[in-house]
């Protein structure tokens, strides 16, 4: 590891100009690129404390061994310039996009003397005019065909129009015309070439001019009553209208724009571009990456226009660009698509109207494509033991956590506060066994205080299983499989506040509130220590398995110190020494260990950090899932609620009968009891509800001193 500070240049040796500067390694490779306004300024952030610097810039500053600089006159030189460094040398510390999969695109290869159109892929060739990207081949070749009606422009290889020309006979294509057939001099080569670029001009968009101008000679043609041409005519143009339906309107100004979004976390990043050409979407792409520097989305976004556009020219940069934020220096990044293109080039956020809401869809792509990246990689069994084995090289346990356990706190400013406990076996999310807890044992807002009773209530109820079985030190290893989870059966008694898990097993019946279906024993190799228990402390008397039976091997809070150490003195309490427990903190993605001042930094490729952060993040879902779940409840709460014996057709029906819960609240029983379907028990039970309800004193208007009215809606407070 370098010293940033032996390679630090002397005072003054940097000049204050634009310009793009290099880090290298001792090796001389060069492992980042970037660019600055004012070199003097970037290059001195790099220098300073090496505890002030983001983990992902001071992870590169001392494994640089030397700096660089070059001068540039302007800001879009230096855009350029990055750029082409960045594709010379692939750094290892910039953001590099890779396509999540070979996009095809529609080419037509206007350097040949008989322009050909195909289907291609892979690096773009200069002289041919791509349209796309397409998501699949097929959806190309059905638009070709349907347009070669139009514009009969040849789509065979060199080989079949080479033995075409020397037959003298066309392929099948130019017999029944979906072909001009230049091979055997139908048309000359210039006749040729105006097709093509006739169909280039109308997959740019240009289609109502071809529309017009087919029609125009399809009613001519009727009136000189060459029906058959009439026939023929009408066909080319219902051709051109259905390939034009292929791509939806999107924007009714016949717009010329690409549309980027970006979907990030801490260590990765997905781009969505949509392609809109006249008005409809015409492409569409996406890109991946690992974020190894410190970067923002206005960095993303600003390498995302790198390169989609660092070796395009022309009409392949729009005339708009929508982007969800703006890179630092947005004027010098609209005049180098400017040049690229050769004309303006306006590049903004969309803030309404219908640019707005596709926004709101490229983004939602972008999500989609985020989450299947992610999906893909935790996937993987290699790599899910790779990060198992990393989180247990980190923090120091003697085996892989077969079995981790995450707890998070969530609440809204201090009320309905709830907590979750998700459960990952191999590396994988165990949903049948995901528990939620209701925090009973004080009021307010005061997460380490929470996470401490949560703790204790999850590890008192294993210790109970344990002391009910009888359960021995040193258990011997089973001879056979290790036991299915807990199915349909698996459901027993638990104690309020225990909340039922995420999903179960197929078929079963849901189990009344406040139950928890059972645990499931850990997956992994039955003869491991930790997951290889016959376990008969986690079997009923019929062989099911009991909830909260199982320990995992780590338990991950979603918190800093103050929750590790409320987690570590649970269990401290309870007499358990032998589950580890850390800490997973949101703002560096920092792991916190009990006792210990300094947290653990993972290096940001590491597949153990990822795993901890997907079952954080899993953690906090849940969790917030229930916290609005049960705020909602709270919210749509009445007295009449409290009735039993009485549904929601009855209540709609009081409500309907008195105009309100006012009038209801005022009615005597007789009252009550004259709506229809009410007898006289229901009526004194309405009539005890709404007396139990009743505030001791109305509610008053601090600011005003008025008297609030109550509801007069439909019994919700």
């Amino acid at each position: 590891m370098a010293d940033p500070s032996s390679y630090r240049p002397k005072p003054g040796q940097i000049p204050d100009s634009p310009g793009v500067y290099k880090f290298r390694d001792e090796h001389r490779r060069v492992i980042y690129v970037g660019k600055a306004k004012n070199l003097r300024q970037r290059l001195a952030n790099y220098f300073q404390d090496l505890a002030g610097l983001h983990p992902r810039t001071r992870t590169m500053v001392t494994t640089a061994a030397s700096v660089e600089w070059t001068v540039v006159s302007t800001e879009v030189e230096a855009l350029q310039l990055e750029y082409t460094w960045i594709k010379e040398f692939d750094p290892r510390f910039n953001v590099k996009y890779r396509d999540d999969k070979s996009y095809p695109y529609l080419a037509v290869t206007l350097d040949e003397e008989f322009p050909r159109v195909q289907v291609m892929r892979g690096a773009k060739k200069k002289g041919v005019r791509y349209f796309g990207p397409y998501g699949h081949a097929w959806a190309i070749r059905e638009t070709v065909d349907l347009m070669l009606r139009v514009f009969p422009v040849r789509t065979c290889s060199a080989g079949v129009f080479k033995n075409a020309e020397r037959t003298g006979r066309p392929c099948l294509l130019g017999y029944i015309g979906k072909c001009s057939a230049p091979c055997v001099g139908r048309v000359t080569p210039e006749e040729h070439r105006e097709l093509a670029e006739d169909f280039c001009d109308f997959m740019t968009g240009r289609t109502g001019t071809y529309i017009r101008r087919l029609e125009k000679e399809m009613t001519q043609a009727a009136e000189d009553m060459e029906y058959e041409r009439a026939a023929r005519l009408r066909d080319d143009t219902g051709a051109l209208k259905r390939a034009m339906e292929k791509s939806a309107v999107v924007l009714a100004d016949a717009t010329d724009a690409d549309l980027i979004a970006v979907a990030e976390d801490e260590l990765e990043a997905a781009v969505q571009i949509f392609h809109v050409r006249g008005g409809r979407v015409r492409g569409q792409r996406g890109w991946v990456t690992d974020k190894v520097e410190a970067v923002d989305t206005a960095d993303l976004v600003e390498h995302a226009l790198q390169q989609l556009y660092g070796e395009e020219s022309g009409d392949s940069v729009p005339k708009e660009v929508l982007v969800p934020a703006l890179p630092e220096d947005p004027d010098a990044v609209s005049q180098w698509l400017a040049d690229r293109r050769g004309s303006q080039v306006s590049l903004r956020i969309p803030q309404r109207g219908d640019k707005k809401d596709l926004m709101g869809t490229v983004q939602r792509n972008a999500q989609q494509a985020l989450g299947l990246h992610k999906t893909k990689r935790a996937s993987d069994l290699t790599t899910r033991s790779r990060a198992l084995e990393e989180i247990a090289e980190a923090l120091g346990l003697d085996t892989a956590p077969l079995r981790v356990e995450c707890f998070d706190i969530s609440h809204l400013q201090g009320d309905d506060v709830v907590a979750s406990m998700v459960v990952f076996e191999d590396g994988l999310a165990r949903k049948s066994e995901y528990r939620r807890f209701q925090i009973k044992g004080f009021e307010g807002q005061d997460d380490v205080r929470s996470m401490h009773e949560v703790i204790g209530r999850r590890f008192k109820r294993y210790l109970q299983e344990k002391e009910r079985t009888g359960e021995w030190e040193d258990p011997p290893a089973p001879t056979g499989p290790a036991p299915a989870p807990g199915g349909p059966d698996a459901s027993t008694a638990a104690p309020s506040g225990e909340a039922l898990p995420e999903g179960g097993p197929s078929g079963a019946a849901p189990p009344a509130a406040g139950t928890a279906q059972a645990a499931a024993p850990a997956s992994g190799d039955p003869t491991a220590p930790e997951a290889g228990h016959a376990r008969e402390e986690a079997r009923e008397d019929d062989g099911r398995p009991k909830r909260f039976a199982y320990p995992p091997q780590l338990v991950v809070v979603d918190g800093g110190q103050p929750q590790v150490a409320a987690a570590r003195r649970a269990l401290d309490e309870l007499g358990i020494d032998d589950i580890a427990v850390c800490g997973l903190a949101k703002r560096l993605e920092e792991v916190w260990l009990p006792d210990d001042d300094d947290p653990v930094v993972l290096p940001r490729s590491s597949e153990g950090l990822y795993l901890l952060q997907r079952i954080r993040d899993e953690a906090h879902r849940f969790a917030i899932t229930y916290q609005r779940a049960k705020r909602a409840k709270r919210i749509r709460s009445s007295p009449l609620d409290d009735v039993p014996g009485l549904g929601e057709t009855r209540k709609q029906a009081l409500i309907k009968y008195f105009g309100s819960v006012k009038k209801l609240r005022r009615a005597t029983i007789d009252e009550i009891c004259e709506v229809p379907g009410i007898g006289r028990r229901t009526a004194e039970s309405v009539a005890v509800a709404f007396a139990a309800a009743a505030p001791a004193a109305p509610a008053v208007n601090t600011a005003t001193g008025e008297i609030i009215e109550e509801d007069d809606g439909d019994g919700r407070t």
